[in-house]
């Protein structure tokens, strides 16, 4: 398998249309450590609308990798990427179950981070967060993000406007 990066037992890579069936079992099998913080695709349809969307120059996506199995331990996604001044993103990510809690998606996470630093010269991620998710806010504080403050009703997610907080996390110069 290629990978973007690694780091010993986790390797971050691009989705393909191959990985269809296993993301969306994945997905599927981690519908309820999700809820109600994010929806994966769990769908072909949602899958293909994944792909596509992360083929746009705004977008980059990741799976992150067990490459011992090869199996799909997670993944992140950048969105919203702005270049000229800006250079930063919205970084989001989430672990599939059997994966969680084991240390893959912090590592992957930090694998997205150095790759958008430096092969795609960004500056700045930001991760929008729900103030009820503590494991994504223990790992945004593990992997150095800031919080920079708090956004009332800011996303649309399972049927309402959800507060987040907003953590950043800057380049090294």
């Amino acid at each position: 398998m290629r990978y973007l990066r690694t780091d010993g037992r986790v390797g971050i890579r691009r989705p393909r249309p191959a990985d269809e069936d296993e993301f969306i079992a994945a997905a599927r099998r981690s519908r309820e450590l999700h809820h109600p913080w994010l929806a994966a695709p769990d769908t072909a349809e949602g899958y293909a609308a994944y792909l596509r969307k992360n083929r746009r120059r705004e977008n980059d996506g990741y799976l992150i990798c067990d490459r011992s199995s090869g199996a799909i331990a997670g993944y992140a996604s950048i969105s919203g990427i702005v270049l000229g001044a800006l250079r930063g993103g919205y970084l989001g990510y989430a672990a599939f179950l059997p994966y969680s809690g084991t240390g893959h998606a912090s590592a992957g996470v930090q694998l997205v981070i150095e790759h958008a630093f430096t092969a795609r010269g960004l500056h700045r991620l930001e991760a929008n967060i729900q103030p009820g998710n503590e494991p994504s806010r223990r790992m945004a504080r593990k992997l150095g993000f800031r919080l920079e403050g708090f956004s009332p009703e800011y996303l649309y997610i399972d049927g309402a406007w959800r507060d987040h907080e907003r953590w950043a996390i800057t380049a090294k110069p």
